[in-house]
């Protein structure tokens, strides 16, 4: 090719390469003041690093592709009037802030950091305080929210927003995230493909994770303990949930984990400790549960007549007040190849599995779901009568609800 000829693809390629990116510092005794002030001044694809300081500035709106980066945990305050920092480019990337004190609104979902619309974001490494909303994202795609601390102190839910709250996003990572005093410590509502991973969410007000309308997630290695009524997953299909732990969920209407209307799902590894109910499910179908362990609950499980085809193999009830509990005399699921210490079958071929079947739903527990005061006779004399008099002639407790091959010893997990 000639130099005539190549001399346009040259200045083609000159005008089309993007120019050096920049680095801006903000601070004290930097040239540049104030955050807004470097927003406008940077060009895409710059870094603002923002000094040690205390930043008294709302609304700042993040329109250009640009690294904002903390130096010593800069603090954005919002003054309990506004929302901190609104993301409308993609590209962004937000690390090392303190972003407290956002407004609060029955109107408007004021959040600490909000991503609006927008493709490929990192947050990561922030500490969200006293903010309606801690991380919002609105139609987010390909997101990451990562070791953010996020921590609120209302005591009524109207008050309080969501610690991470996703809507119509896609494809979202949330990893190492710790959430507290939030309405719901996760939300998810209608999002798709996306990970929740290795986040403690605790002491919220309402549910650790809710999860609505949402398919084809997986949420693992996470930690849900002492929420207002625990984790609920609603009406979803093709959700994975491995390895995490619930625990410490008490109150009338609380679980480890609740879920209603949920289908061709898959549940294992986790470990239930200490609920009113390790698991309630409603309207639950396809679903298969495996090497889980329901340890010192109320309920282990509580399995409404509306479930079908759940499949519960190779999983561990110790300690539970009661293992199983239902509302139907007909159950068309397979419990099959569980330890429940309870058993006090025996196994003479010596093949670790029990020679007869196990029955995990006790009569009494049977009484109590039609009448819940009978909770009173809870440990008398009479409900042992009752528990030993249906193993011998079953009547209340449903027929096919059984274990036919319980296992001696304890799954190894």
């Amino acid at each position: 090719m000639t130099i005539k000829k190549l001399l346009p693809l040259l200045l083609i390629a000159a005008f089309a390469a993007p120019a050096t990116a920049r680095q801006l510092t903000v601070g004290k005794n930097a040239a540049l003041k104030n955050i807004a002030q470097a927003l406008v001044i940077a060009a895409p694809y710059d870094t603002i690093i923002v000094q040690q300081g205390i930043y008294h500035e709302h609304n700042l709106v993040i329109d250009k592709p640009i690294t904002l980066l903390g130096k010593d945990m800069p603090v954005i305050d919002g003054e309990h009037k506004y929302e901190n920092i609104s993301v409308k480019a993609d590209d962004v990337v937000i690390k090392g802030f303190k972003v407290c004190n956002s407004g609060i609104s029955s109107i408007t979902d004021y959040a600490g950091i909000k991503i609006c619309n927008r493709h490929n974001i990192t947050i990561e490494g922030n500490y969200l305080e006293n903010c309606f909303f801690g991380i919002y994202s609105q139609y987010g795609i390909r997101c990451t929210i990562r070791n953010n601390t996020l921590k609120a102190s209302q005591k009524e839910e109207q008050q309080s927003g969501n610690g991470i709250h996703c809507w119509k996003s896609d494809s979202m990572q949330i990893t190492g995230n710790t959430v507290s005093g939030h309405r719901d410590g996760i939300y998810f509502e209608f999002v798709t493909n996306s990970l929740i991973w290795k986040n403690r969410s605790f002491r919220n007000l309402r549910y650790g994770l809710h999860f609505m309308f949402s398919n084809n997630d997986t949420y693992a290695s996470n930690i849900f303990e002492n929420n207002g009524a625990g984790v609920a997953v609603m009406f979803s299909n093709h959700v994975r949930m491995f390895r995490n732990t619930f625990r410490e969920n008490w109150g009338d209407a609380a679980y480890g984990i609740l879920l209603k209307e949920i289908s061709d799902s898959r549940i294992e590894g986790n470990v239930f400790k200490k609920n009113t109910s390790g698991i309630f499910m409603e309207g639950v179908s396809r679903v298969e549960m495996h090497k889980n362990s329901f340890y010192g609950n109320g309920w282990g499980l509580k399995i409404q007549a509306s479930c079908m085809d759940i499949k519960l193999n190779n999983n561990n009830f110790i300690g539970n007040t009661f293992d199983v509990g239902t509302n139907g005399s007909l159950v068309l699921n397979n419990f099959d190849h569980n330890y429940w210490d309870k058993y006090e079958g025996y196994d003479l071929d010596k093949n670790k599995i029990g020679d007869i079947p196990y029955r995990p739903v006790s009569m009494y527990s049977m009484v109590i779901e039609k009448n819940p005061p009978a909770m009173i006779l809870f440990r008398s004399f009479i409900t042992t009568l009752m528990d030993r008099s249906e193993k011998v002639l079953p009547s209340l407790t449903p027929e096919n609800l059984k274990d036919d091959h319980p296992l001696m010893k304890p799954v190894q997990l």
